[in-house]
């Protein structure tokens, strides 16, 4: 990036410039290239819509961003400037960047809400931020400032994350409705050992003790699966709810034993 800087202010305005490195003392102590304009500087600002003779405007002009690219490219520049976005492996999807003031934040908010990408600011520690938080968006910010690779890196990542998690929730999904199956089976199998120990069981109607024994002789079975076998031995097809109803019946008379006691 500083080259491309270097270049760009060399090409067009033949500025004196000084190239820098320094060493960051805290976090990863990483190296910060810059780029020290020393001549040409106030000429540069005025040309970009950044001075006037009142001093730093609050917003750039209208103007720099005049056409869809003008705005993709200052998007792009705001974006590696003081742009970042959190690791989506480990965290959860956000965007954003840092802005200079409150109209700044707002210019750049209206620059992503031309690209249909919906952003927000927040003051944090006395600046103003604007971010993203949906995934898809960030995705389309990515494909908005071109940024093909860290694009096909991020999608990936949010493709495999988001399918790791529709499995989570449909195995969680899974084990709820198994636990809830026992514990109706288990509700299921009191009822009838009333009715057996009230010598009731011959006293059914022939489905209702048919379904009963079913119950007794698959105890973890679902309603669909005792419905499965009840068909196959009898020949007579019947529903889910139907099997459900024929449960209910046995509860009702298995209550109407208990009173008695």
């Amino acid at each position: 990036m500083a080259r491309v800087i270097y270049r760009l202010i060399k090409e067009r305005y033949q500025a004196e410039t000084e190239l820098f490195v320094k060493r960051k003392m805290n976090l990863k102590k990483n190296r910060v290239y810059g780029l020290r304009v020393v001549t040409e500087g106030k000429t540069i600002l005025e040309d970009l819509g950044i001075y006037t003779s009142k001093g730093l405007r609050s917003r750039p002009l209208q103007k720099i961003v005049t056409t869809d690219n003008n705005a993709r490219a200052y998007l792009m520049g705001a974006f590696m400037a003081s742009g970042s976005i959190n690791p989506p492996e480990k965290t959860s999807y956000h965007l954003e960047i840092s802005a200079a003031n409150e109209e700044h934040a707002q210019f750049l908010v209206e620059c992503m809400e031309r690209f249909d990408i919906p952003a927000k600011t927040v003051e944090r520690r006395g600046k103003q931020v604007v971010y993203v938080k949906a995934a898809e968006k960030i995705g389309d910010f990515l494909r908005c400032i071109d940024a093909s690779d860290a694009l096909m890196k991020f999608e990936d990542i949010r493709i495999s994350r988001d399918f790791t998690n529709s499995i989570t929730r449909l195995n969680n999904c899974d084990v709820a409705n198994e636990v809830k199956t026992q514990a109706a089976a288990s509700k299921q199998l009191e009822d009838i050992r009333v009715l057996e120990e009230a010598g009731k069981m011959d006293d059914l109607d022939e489905k209702i003790r048919d379904v009963a024994l079913l119950r007794l002789e698959f105890p973890e079975s679902s309603l669909r699966e005792l419905a499965d076998v009840y068909e196959r031995r009898t020949g007579t097809a019947v529903s889910k709810s139907g099997m459900k109803h024929r449960f209910v019946k046995i509860h009702e008379l298995a209550e109407k034993e208990l009173k008695k006691q």
